[in-house]
């Protein structure tokens, strides 16, 4: 058999297929095989090259130079694949063993983060008005006493207007408060939007209390208004009904006692009948018309209904806590009692 070269000898094939199956079965990695395969598998090794050449030969031993070649390059393939194949194995024994778990050993349990359960139910009530066709809307803490009081219809000598109850800013002249109820966020709606209104206002309020097991200077509300044409009583006790089932169970019933607030008129105390008792829940009532009157909007063609609830006296009720400590404290074995809260 002739050539045209060196590199078209039959002895030069055989020596580039033998020293490709030596260096194949010396590498010992994975790593070490990547760069066997350049320099005696890939394009740049002497079996590659010696292929390449066979356009110099002549055609009569164009096949018989071709067929040799092919037959190394075949060899050294196969060899190359067992030998990965091997090295594979060997790394994932090896990935096996030094990556066991042994689940015996006690886990190492990182507590995930979670909501808070006042901050769930918040989310709960207002995704319940949300479906209903109501907005949220939410205020400032720090308020305009005229927002606080003087537009919801409280007189000045009304008693929550006293340090008692308010936490008043310095400089008093300042007028801002601490707001210690979300009717201020009506108010502004009212201020600011056009009937119909139909929201949902929640968030925290102020007021001077002591911590004790049922009272917090700090705690949640949640207030519902509704400023359409033909508001009735009636519109109002279905919603509430409506709401004490959704959060107290299907078979909650209602009831509401005459009361006095000035910014409703008439109103009424509501209470829900829960585990066999009677339970007092919040407060409600027809929007008093010396309200609209005060936030633009003509008593004679709309009325409408407002109502507010503590969240923190609805959690406790709901799930039977005693203690208002335990709310406000951030004790994580109270808040892991119900889960993470996130869906």
């Amino acid at each position: 058999m002739t050539s045209t070269g060196d590199s078209l000898s039959v002895d030069h094939i055989a020596r580039a297929k033998t020293a490709a199956l030596e260096a194949i079965g010396k590498a010992s990695s994975l790593d070490a095989l990547k760069e066997v395969k350049i320099h005696h598998v890939g394009d740049k090794s002497e079996l590659a090259k010696a292929n390449q050449a066979l356009g110099k030969m002549e055609p009569t031993d164009r096949a018989e130079f071709g067929k040799v070649i092919g037959q190394a390059k075949t060899v050294v393939a196969d060899a190359f694949d067992d030998r990965q194949g091997v090295l594979e194995k060997e790394r994932d024994t090896k990935v096996l063993i030094e990556e066991r778990v042994d689940v015996s050993i006690a886990a190492r349990r990182t507590p995930k983060g979670g909501l808070h359960p006042l901050t769930v139910l918040t989310n709960e009530i207002c995704d319940l008005f949300l479906g209903l066709g109501y907005r949220v809307a939410e205020g400032p803490e720090l308020e305009a006493e005229w927002l606080n009081f003087d537009v919801l219809n409280i007189p000045a000598d009304h008693p929550a207007r006293t340090m008692q109850d308010t936490f008043f800013i310095e400089p008093l002249d300042s007028h801002l408060v601490l707001r210690t109820h979300t009717s201020p966020v009506q108010a502004r709606t009212m201020l600011t939007q056009d009937p119909p209104i139909y929201v949902i206002c929640p968030g925290r309020t102020y007021r001077a209390d002591e911590l004790d097991a049922t009272h917090t200077p700090v705690f949640s509300q949640v207030e519902g208004l509704v400023i359409d044409k033909g508001i009735t009583m009636a519109d109002l006790k279905g919603t509430l009904d409506y709401f004490a089932r959704a959060v107290f169970g299907p078979d909650v019933k209602t009831r509401l006692r005459p009361s006095f607030f000035p910014f409703t008129e008439p109103s009424a105390e509501v209470d829900f009948y829960f585990n066999g008792r009677w339970i007092e829940w919040g407060g409600c009532g027809m929007v008093n018309p010396k309200v609209l009157v005060a936030c633009g909007i003509d008593p004679e063609e709309y009325s409408g209904f407002a109502f507010g609830m503590g969240l923190e006296r609805t959690l406790m009720v709901r799930h039977g806590i005693t203690d208002m400590h335990d709310i406000v404290e951030g004790d994580i074995r109270f808040t892991q009692a119900f889960g993470t809260g996130v869906k």
